[in-house]
């Protein structure tokens, strides 16, 4: 099969196509011909030798695709109502950059009613990473508030649309005001310009000095400190990157005195059952959101797989407002 590797860490120029050996499914495991791969921030992270592969996992990047099952364990994938010839989408933990991926059963959805293979390919990986960051683990309520940084990133306007149709107001920052025109189309309540604006001093005018309820945060760094300021009482911030740098320095006064929850986690490496779990829900109480239309798919670019270079150059621009895909079509 054709794979996109990574011939050496560095510029996006070090993606190229390869062959490799079709994978073989095993216990608990699907093959899918892949019609679109998704190009995700951890790829670049992987590509310039900042994201080790995690052990036992391909080291062809890539972490979602959507095509068609064409074998697999037969058990495991009865046990998940799938069949060969299904059209799904995946999480996997490397290796969606290929004509055929191997997938745990329990990490696949179908491709919802009314959507193409190639728009569910940008699914996985950020509505698994904000399901678990933001419902999970920041607990967001119906008629909360949430401060997403990073709005028109893929994340951005998975978790806006998400949080919207389950009933919160959210805020979030953007570098441009065609972005924030972007990310207020899609439902959210206020877009802050962060390059002209002070967010901290926004999300309390926009707040009335209460705060937000949860923040979700991909920049951390210098960041944190502010957005602990952005925090209504009992308010909850959760990291799930550091664009900004890694190491923070927090008023621990204001975390006390106001009860605040600082937490974070990392979606690769956890286990199948934590992933299998999270799979479950979206199925149950998400899938019926997307298919009644409530949630839209938002791709910016698709490029042909042979181009994956070019999508990575244009993810690492921040130039990008939603997905950015690959397409496995036949040229």
């Amino acid at each position: 099969m054709q794979a996109v590797e990574i011939t050496t860490p560095g510029a996006p120029e070090v993606l190229k196509m390869g062959q490799r050996e079709r994978p073989v499914p095993g216990a608990g495991e699907l093959l899918i011909r892949v019609s679109a791969s998704g190009v995700n921030r951890p790829d670049v992270l992987q590509r310039t030798g900042n994201y080790p592969v995690p052990p036992g996992a391909s080291d062809i990047p890539g972490l979602e695709v959507a095509g068609v099952i064409v074998e697999g364990d037969a058990a495991a994938l009865a046990a998940e109502g799938l069949h060969l010839g299904d059209s799904v989408c995946a999480l996997v933990a490397g290796g969606g950059y290929a004509e055929y991926c191997v997938a745990p059963v329990a990490q696949c959805l179908p491709v919802p009613k009314g959507w193409t293979e190639l728009e569910a390919a940008g699914l996985p990986e950020t509505f698994f990473t904000v399901w678990s960051n933001v419902f999970e683990r920041g607990q967001l309520q119906p008629g909360e508030t949430l401060l997403v940084q990073g709005g028109s990133s893929g994340i951005g306007v998975t978790a806006i649309q998400l949080a919207k149709a389950r009933g919160a107001q959210v805020i979030v920052t953007v570098g441009s005001a065609d972005k924030a025109q972007a990310c207020l189309a899609l439902g959210a309540d206020h877009a802050i310009d962060y390059k002209s604006q002070d967010f901290v001093a926004e999300v309390a005018r926009l707040t009335g000095g209460r705060g937000v309820d949860v923040i979700l945060d991909m920049v951390a760094g210098p960041y944190v400190a502010r957005e602990i300021d952005c925090l209504a009482e009992d308010g909850r911030l959760v990291i799930i990157a550091v664009q900004g740098g890694a190491k923070a320095e927090i008023n621990a006064g204001k975390v006390l005195r106001r009860r605040l929850t600082v937490t974070g986690s990392t979606l690769r490496p956890r286990p199948l059952a934590f992933k299998a779990a999270i799979a479950r829900s979206l199925r149950h109480l998400v899938w019926p959101l997307i298919e009644s239309g409530q949630i839209k798919p938002v791709i910016h670019q698709v490029f042909p797989a042979a181009q994956a270079a070019q999508a990575h150059a244009l993810m690492e621009s921040n130039q990008h407002i939603g997905k950015l895909l690959l397409d496995w079509a036949p040229a």
